[in-house]
């Protein structure tokens, strides 16, 4: 530890200045201005005692030089002696008077450091006191700043939440949540405030469609897309989430009927990979054929099926291979397309008649009549076609009585009819005669 007033260096243990003699005061706080002063001080003390110290030992050295002076000349001189004497003597009192002089005014100058340090330890109270209530209002202003902030941040995160949660994204996510726990009129009441705020987005379509689907109701499920569809012909993104209802319900044939409807190209352009294009047939359905025709169906998928039984055709139905043979009937052909999705496309249906010429009745000899001799009754034959007949009135088919000759006209009245059927099974138009043989 250092003296405040001297600057000498004081043992811990020891309370006075070994150099000036001062008691030591201890100062709790650093204080910069206590330092400059202290500095002060310490030089003032230091010049003051340099100063004192040089006029003693150039007092000693100009005593000593007159003195030695003195006794060379002392014979014959001791007048001027005496008055080099007299002269050092007084010189030695000025010196004296002289350093108790400035001693006391560095005496004085210390005490004035001291009062002005005093003054200073005041100011620097007040200032500490001054600066404590300072910070004491700022750290309340501060504390106020913060309670501001600090409600504006929560009024502000509150608004965020609530506008959140009404909005379409907020919407959305409780409608999900209520899906999920079951509650499906809080989950459909969600959907539809969803659909309120933004009713270009499909994502709320979708939670609609599920919660019908939860609960069995394929229909009502697809009817959600189908209004939302009516008046968004093309928003491509909710083509899209209808699409995928559908093959998510395993209802891959409703995909093409849905886009058969679209009058958007750009949404057939942007959802190419779910259009099927139906097959081709390569008969007219609006000609009458007169024989048997062999009919071809051509498409870009990767399969096409058909039924000709009138039902519905599916994957399941007969694929086709090779041509379908249409012979002498009205048949109706049903066919689609699957594509590289595995969507089929739309239904084409077409009817096809097949009509062979009408073959002429046979011409029977002799006419109707009644007869009294014997006759023989006889059948023009053609080629590739054979004669049935009958004799009760009926039509005959191919299990008839076969005509291999003229027959002999029965006694009494018999109705004969003939007709010709070919190969194929087909009957002509017949040839009806009324006998009675009478003798």
């Amino acid at each position: 530890m250092k003296c405040t007033y001297c600057g000498a260096d004081i043992p811990e243990e020891q309370l006075v200045c070994p150099r000036c003699g001062r008691e030591v005061q201890i100062v709790p706080d650093y204080n910069p201005l206590d330092e400059v002063l202290t500095a002060h001080v310490k030089g003032a003390l230091d010049k003051t005692m340099s100063l004192e110290e040089n006029r003693k030992n150039g007092s000693a050295d100009s005593n000593r030089r007159r003195d030695y002076t003195g006794r060379q000349n002392y014979t014959g001189r001791q007048d001027r002696g005496m008055t080099g004497r007299s002269r050092s003597a007084t010189g030695r009192t000025q010196g004296r008077t002289t350093g108790h002089t400035r001693t006391s005014r560095m005496d004085d100058r210390t005490r004035s450091l001291s009062s002005t340090r005093s003054l200073s330890r005041e100011e620097q109270a007040a200032r500490k006191r001054k600066a404590e209530k300072k910070r004491e209002r700022a750290k309340k202003k501060r504390l106020r700043l913060l309670l501001i902030l600090g409600i504006l941040l929560i009024l502000t995160v509150a608004g965020g939440i609530l506008i959140y949660q009404n909005s379409y994204s907020g919407q959305l996510r409780q409608g999900y949540q209520a899906l999920e726990a079951g509650n499906y009129d809080d989950a459909l009441a969600r959907f539809q405030r969803a659909v309120s705020r933004d009713e270009e987005r499909p994502e709320a379509y979708t939670g609609m469609s599920q919660v019908y689907i939860e609960q069995d109701n394929l229909d009502q499920a697809e009817q959600v897309f189908l209004d939302a569809l009516e008046g968004q012909d093309s928003n491509t993104e909710l083509y899209r989430a209808a699409i995928t209802f559908y093959l998510d319900t395993s209802q891959e044939q409703k995909v093409s009927e849905l886009l058969e409807n679209c009058s958007s190209d750009r949404v057939l352009r942007e959802l190419a990979q779910y259009v099927s294009e139906p097959p081709e047939f390569s008969l007219d359905e609006d000609e009458v054929y007169e024989d048997v025709q062999a009919l071809e169906l051509t498409g870009s998928g990767t399969a096409i099926y058909y039924t000709t039984d009138g039902s519905e055709p599916d994957t399941s139905s007969t694929k086709y291979t090779e041509p379908i043979t249409l012979n002498e009937e009205t048949t109706v052909v049903k066919a689609i397309s699957v594509n590289e999705e595995g969507i089929p496309s739309v239904t084409v249906e077409k009817t096809f008649q097949i009509e062979f010429p009408a073959i002429a009745a046979p011409n029977v000899t002799p006419s109707t009549g009644q007869y009294s001799t014997s006759q023989t009754i006889e059948v023009e034959q053609l080629e590739d076609y054979e004669i049935r007949y009958t004799t009760d009135g009926t039509m005959p088919d191919s299990g008839s009585e076969l005509y291999t000759g003229p027959i002999d006209m029965p006694e009494g009245s018999t109705v004969f009819t003939f007709v010709y059927i070919d190969k194929s099974g087909r009957v002509s138009q017949s040839t009806t005669r009324s006998y009675e043989l009478v003798y």
